[in-house]
């Protein structure tokens, strides 16, 4: 079992820059600074944020194959939580600010807009990996835990889709498609036969340090 010890000052600025981002948004929309539309921007924003802190969870396991850095799997349930967090936000704000609670209106939209489906499925994805993040769930669930929290590579997969799918023209699709490179190539580092390279990789590097009889990789959430 990994310690908890040993990085609480990189714990605790996981957390103020991960809720930065929140405070920022509630200041500028406090003071109209969230451009002409500030519903569609805070729709962008927590867009973003989500696809930032989801990007950065996948990267702490590759983090740990490719540097040993095992600081990383400390951090990625924090960060884990953090995605839901601003994807709950993302969805609260599309339905709330964006759609007034109309379910007439949105039930259409579900219909007619596929974005919405992909958005709407990584969000139900992202929500069962939260909920089950606990020791408690790991216990309950036992090996089928960890092939539950791979889920989350395709919950990234439907936000990226969700991103592509709602630009409004090819000149836009840059910036989704940078999320998709990204996000295929740590899933790549998934493959079996491929997920090893990362170690074999830094094995010179490693091999001067005192090794640590530990099982990091199998004691954290969100893999």
């Amino acid at each position: 079992m990994m310690r908890k010890s040993g990085v609480p000052g990189l714990r605790l600025l996981v957390h103020v820059l991960a809720i930065l981002p929140f405070l920022w948004l509630i200041w500028q929309f406090s003071q109209g600074q969230l451009t002409a539309n500030p519903i569609r921007e805070l729709q962008l924003r927590t867009g973003k944020y989500t696809l930032n802190l989801l990007v950065l969870t996948l990267a702490c396991t590759i983090l740990y194959h490719l540097f040993g850095f095992e600081r990383a799997l400390q951090l990625r349930r924090i960060l884990g939580l953090y995605t839901f967090v601003y994807a709950s936000l993302h969805l609260l704000n599309f339905i709330g600010l964006d759609y007034g609670f109309n379910l007439a209106l949105l039930r259409e939209d579900f219909v007619e807009k596929r974005f919405i489906l992909a958005g709407l499925a990584a969000f139900l994805v992202l929500f069962a990996l939260a909920v089950t993040s606990t020791e408690g769930w790991k216990r309950r669930l036992g090996k089928n835990w960890k092939r539950l929290h791979r889920a989350i590579y395709a919950a990234a997969g439907l936000a990226v889709l969700h991103f592509i799918w709602q630009v409004k023209s090819a000149a836009d699709l840059g910036e989704p498609l940078v999320y998709a490179g990204i996000i295929a190539l740590l899933l790549i580092f998934r493959i079996p036969g491929v997920n090893g390279l990362p170690a074999r990789i830094s094995v010179s590097l490693r091999s001067k340090r005192p090794r640590k009889v530990r099982r990091a990789y199998d004691s954290e959430h969100f893999d």
